[in-house]
């Protein structure tokens, strides 16, 4: 029987991509949800044959999992990322699943997986995989369009002290202290970001690491950013995502 994992960050996803499985006859050994999670997972547990991988987790991209530790088992993503990322995983033979999952992809990449199950795990190569997946033209986004009024206005990511989301909206907070909507999401955002200049401390809030003025200390095991500029809401680093920043910062 084949063994698999679930790393995805939305629970109810996870426990039907586990039901799916489970009726296929597969033994799925867990769910975690973070990529702090499946790295404390990975180093106390013996890895499994198969892994179901959501790209963005709850504190960060999956691929973080793969820069700390080297992974043995095959991958099958699972993924909401658009066209161009999908032509990414074809370029490089890897399966993927769009979500939400249907049963009959599920069951022909099953097949697929056990008609190649007895010529061992080919090595992904992932940070290829990640350029490809910043889309056409390999490139970070540099500025960013947003609506005031009837006009529209760009500002460079330069111009950035924070992205931020609430009330269901996701923000753009800008030198000039001000805030401005975007047609977009976080998880969305966070791919197209250069990760030398932008972190998520939290999953409310990705800061610029121009713009930050102080980082002190809110907990025994948290950290507070204070940035130039913004000072709506307390940005406060999030527990499992603590040592990450202190390695960005470094």
């Amino acid at each position: 029987m084949i063994q698999a994992l679930i790393i995805e960050d939305e629970k109810p996803s996870a426990r039907r991509l586990q039901r799916m499985l489970e009726k296929e006859e597969l033994q799925v050994l867990g769910q975690l949800h973070s990529v702090e999670e499946a790295l404390e997972w990975f180093q106390q547990n013996k890895h499994p044959e198969l892994i179901f991988l959501d790209i963005q987790l709850s504190d960060g991209l999956s691929f973080e999992i793969f820069d700390k530790l080297e992974i043995s088992s095959a991958i099958i993503f699972t993924t909401a990322y658009d066209e161009y990322a999908l032509k990414a995983f074809k370029l490089n033979s890897v399966d993927y699943l769009m979500k939400p999952i249907d049963e009959e992809e599920l069951q022909a990449a099953l097949e697929k997986y056990r008609r190649q199950r007895g010529g061992g795990t080919k090595a992904l190569d992932i940070s290829h995989l990640k350029e490809l997946l910043k889309g056409p033209g390999s490139d970070y986004k540099k500025r960013f369009t947003v609506q005031v009024g009837q006009h529209l206005k760009l500002i460079k990511a330069e111009e950035i002290s924070c992205f931020y989301s609430e009330n269901k909206g996701t923000y753009l907070h800008s030198h000039n202290t001000r805030s401005y909507l975007l047609d977009t999401s976080l998880d969305k955002l966070e791919p197209e970001l250069d990760p030398e200049e932008f972190f998520r401390v939290n999953r409310q809030f990705i800061v610029r690491l121009g713009n930050i003025a102080d980082i002190v200390t809110y907990s025994s095991q948290r950290l507070e950013v204070r940035l130039q500029g913004y000072k709506d809401q307390q940005i406060i680093v999030s527990r499992e995502r603590v040592r990450a920043f202190k390695e960005w910062l470094a």
